[in-house]
């Protein structure tokens, strides 16, 4: 925790005075259940406004399921945040679904939302997928990509090498992944592309600060990793 600590004084030292970062937020929302018991997706917004990020990626939200009201809990947290939303579904029965999205106040177009490979769900597991949102942030054109893996080792690992593949984090528009494939930086002060990854990680909040070709590479965002429950 020391060490997590002195790194966020260092980059504050270094990006003071020079511009804001942006805050990308991950939330595993748990179909915005709370641990006392109560579903409240307008609870789920207060905590995310909290922290005033300026994109969101969602993990777990139910969509019209009977078990959560009906309600569409992607578009009642974007409604209630004042931001614009794309989801998409990993799991659809009937009328129901279940999935991630990605809310954002920025300009955003979705590019591409699909499955990711899996073992048979005959075994227990649940189907998983990934949505691809173009963000404009400061001038720079930002690819964010949001997921849920699943639990099993092995699943994971079809799952990394899928996202990792030309179809996604492969493609030309996720312009060179670089020494993570968590995000990348972006040259100032030239607009450009960036890369960024995001899953319910369990982590203290810190900057997403990663070195690229440059010298010139600056810090992406800053990152809220640490919510997995309201």
């Amino acid at each position: 925790m020391g060490r997590s600590v002195k790194l966020n004084e260092f980059v504050e030292s270094q990006v003071s005075g020079i511009y804001e970062l942006p805050r990308a937020l991950t939330y595993n929302v748990h179909r915005c259940l709370g641990l006392d018991g109560r579903l409240s997706p307008g609870r789920v917004a207060q905590v995310i406004a909290a922290c005033h990020p300026d994109i969101v990626a969602l993990q777990e939200l139910d969509v019209r399921r009977v078990r959560s009201g009906g309600i569409d809990q992607a578009h009642t947290i974007a409604q209630e945040l004042g931001m614009h939303m794309h989801f998409h579904p990993a799991l659809g029965v009937a009328e129901e679904l279940y999935g991630d999205a990605i809310l954002t106040a920025q300009r955003a177009r979705l590019v591409q939302a699909g499955p990711l490979p899996g073992l048979p769900r005959g075994w227990g597991f649940e189907p998983r997928g990934a949505l691809w949102a173009s963000i404009q942030v400061d001038g720079a054109e930002v690819q964010l990509i949001n997921t849920h893996l699943g639990l099993d080792p092995r699943e994971r690992l079809l799952q990394v090498e899928a996202l990792l593949s030309p179809e996604w984090l492969g493609h030309p528009a996720c312009q060179d992944p670089g020494l993570s494939s968590l995000a990348t930086s972006i040259p100032s002060p030239a607009p450009a592309l960036t890369s960024v990854l995001l899953r319910a990680f369990r982590m203290p909040s810190a900057h997403v600060l990663l070195c690229g070709r440059s010298p010139h590479f600056r810090p992406v965002c800053r990152f809220y990793a640490s919510i997995t429950c309201s």
